[in-house]
């Protein structure tokens, strides 16, 4: 019985002994294993460190605003401002409808001002009348003076040269009178078709020189008669 006992008290004694040994060694596993934690942390904490610093961004200058023109006013037919028209894509406003209305607005345009009263418009009347006479005044001297600048004789029918044709006689029974065919060979403009026509003119003869069957040249000339306005130059070529 004393054995026993004398086991067992060594037993419940060495229990807690062992727990007493086993905190001791706990504290200085866990000191151990700080040191070593602080070092693993260490690196990771002086990473960014090292990195080179990131360069902000420079702030972009703002653009510089361009004056904005102003737009004329318009003006309507009485001199007044003319409303804006509605903006954010609304309808243009509608033309003017009668042709007073368009006259109007024409006028408006062009800055002028109808004459309200009837002075106003008897005055206007006479200053165009006047602007008129010293146009056509001027206009008649430089007619003058190019005709005698020329240094030469007018044409006989007027200020251009007289045209001159040559054709064939037709008929010569009348007096100091002669019917000359003018043959025409023109090509056509669009088909390109040599297209042949002829028209006859009557031509004053003085000395009945011409007959029927020559070839002669007639040059335009002032009316002679009803119908003639041609004139006999010479013959050209004698009939056969």
């Amino acid at each position: 019985m004393a054995d026993q006992e004398n086991n067992e008290t060594t037993a419940t004694g060495s229990a807690p002994q062992a727990e007493q040994a086993a905190a001791a060694s706990e504290p200085e596993a866990t000191e151990q294993a700080a040191p070593e934690a602080a070092a693993a942390e260490e690196p990771a904490a002086e990473a960014p460190a090292d990195e080179a610093p990131v360069e902000e961004p420079a702030a972009e200058e703002a653009p510089v605003e361009e004056p904005v023109a102003e737009e004329p006013v318009a003006e309507d037919a009485a001199g007044e401002p003319a409303a804006p028209a509605a903006s954010g894509g609304g309808a243009p406003q509608a033309p003017p409808a009668s042709p007073k209305e368009r006259k109007a607005a024409a006028r408006a345009r062009r800055g002028k001002r109808r004459p309200a009263t009837p002075e106003e418009r008897a005055e206007l009347r006479r200053q165009k009348a006047a602007a008129r006479s010293r146009r056509r005044a001027a206009e008649k001297a430089k007619r003058a003076n190019a005709g005698k600048g020329e240094g030469t004789p007018p044409a006989e029918h007027g200020t251009g040269a007289p045209k001159v044709r040559s054709g064939t006689v037709v008929s010569d029974k009348a007096d100091k009178t002669i019917t000359v065919r003018i043959d025409v060979a023109r090509r056509h403009r669009r088909y390109q078709k040599i297209v042949r026509s002829s028209t006859t003119l009557h031509a004053h003869d003085e000395a009945n020189d011409a007959h029927e069957g020559d070839l002669v040249r007639v040059v335009e000339s002032r009316p002679t008669s009803r119908t003639k306005r041609w004139r006999l130059v010479e013959v050209l070529e004698r009939a056969k």
